[in-house]
């Protein structure tokens, strides 16, 4: 397990992150995802904490609210130390019917992160994150609100999910100019067979050292090799019942045979390669996997150990590469004699 700097911070967090997901179940959406309960969640954690991961993701909404209380129950039942766990949750989504019971307003976000603190049993958050890009509230009223936060002792470091890259960058302009804390991560989808995020988020957070969270790297189970053409998968696979999140299958699907190529004479499965190619990636801080099962996460956790070569990665960026839209087939032929060093691999 390597561990990356979050951003510019001086914080270190496994290259894998423990979502979860997969803990509680309550609800129809939240069932048709997860519902380990308690003692299947100790043993999760418990799972990957053995195998070095030390930064583990949650949100209000999960389950209503029950995963929170699950992973702080797991922290607690298996005496792990505060200080050798970076707890990472989430604010914004509705967890009420009221006007004030989401969103990114200062009201909101007072309210959440102590619900969270106790559902967690925690005193603090390491990185706090506004969920969803809130379209009403102002992003500086959001900022100062974190800001307090972070003064108060209640959250150590701030982050965004899902935020365009404008408002990422308006956001760190206003920390600046007021001496907010800055935004040291965004959590986002990124795949092999959904690499929207280069075309305008990548290049941001690379400039501005702001880290990457990687949510659903299997794109919710269809990069698990699995799913094919004219196949819906297992019956159980979580795809089969809940969609999401939206995929060009035509490219995934190259997609997974040209991981399939690599990863049948390696003899690892599909998963494995395609968490190897984000992992290799120079911007990517951390991976989040969910899990189900101990087999699941077991899998996982092993595409820490396989380094793709960069004959491979280069393969998997031309059958994976996305089509060309504006401005960046002008950037291309306007820089062309510009161009940054070729990519290396990690490690």
């Amino acid at each position: 397990m390597r561990y990356n700097q979050l951003g510019r911070t001086g914080l270190f967090v496994s290259e894998l992150c423990l979502g979860t997901m997969t803990f509680g179940g309550e609800g129809e959406m939240w069932r048709q995802i997860g519902t380990l309960q308690q003692e299947e969640v100790d043993g999760i954690v418990r799972a990957a904490l053995d195998a070095g991961i030390n930064f583990i993701d949650t949100a209000d909404v999960y389950s209503a609210g029950r995963s929170e209380e699950l992973l702080g129950g797991a922290l607690r039942n298996l005496g792990v130390r505060r200080e050798s766990v970076v707890v990472a949750t989430k604010c914004c989504g509705a967890v009420g019917d009221g006007p004030n019971d989401r969103g990114a307003s200062r009201a909101h976000i007072m309210d959440a992160i102590e619900a969270s603190l106790r559902r967690l049993g925690l005193d603090h958050i390491d990185l706090y994150q506004i969920h969803a890009n809130d379209a009403v509230t102002p992003v500086e009223e959001t900022l100062r609100a974190l800001d307090d936060l972070v003064r108060q002792g209640k959250v150590r470091y701030v982050g965004v999910s899902n935020w365009p890259a404008w408002r990422i960058m308006k956001g760190l302009g206003i920390a600046e100019r007021r001496g907010f804390a800055r935004i040291d991560s965004l959590q986002a989808y990124y795949t092999i067979a959904g690499r929207d995020l280069e075309r305008e988020i990548a290049p941001l957070l690379v400039e501005e050292g702001v880290g990457l969270m990687v949510w659903s790297p299997l794109a919710g189970g269809l990069l698990s090799g699995k799913f094919g053409p004219g196949s819906n998968g297992p019956e159980d696979a979580r795809r089969a019942a809940f969609d999401f999140p939206p995929v060009d299958r035509d490219r995934a699907w190259k997609c997974v045979a040209a991981m399939r190529g690599i990863a049948e004479p390696r003899g690892v499965s599909v998963a494995r390669v395609a968490l190897a190619w984000l992992l290799a990636k120079q911007f990517v801080s951390s991976v989040i996997i969910g899990a189900r099962t101990r087999a699941q996460l077991d899998d996982n956790i092993a595409a820490t150990s396989l380094r793709l070569s960069a004959e491979e990665m280069q393969a998997l960026d031309r059958v994976s590469a996305l089509p060309a839209e504006y401005p960046g087939w002008m950037l291309e032929r306007q820089g062309g004699l510009r161009r940054p060093a070729p990519f290396t691999p990690k490690g």
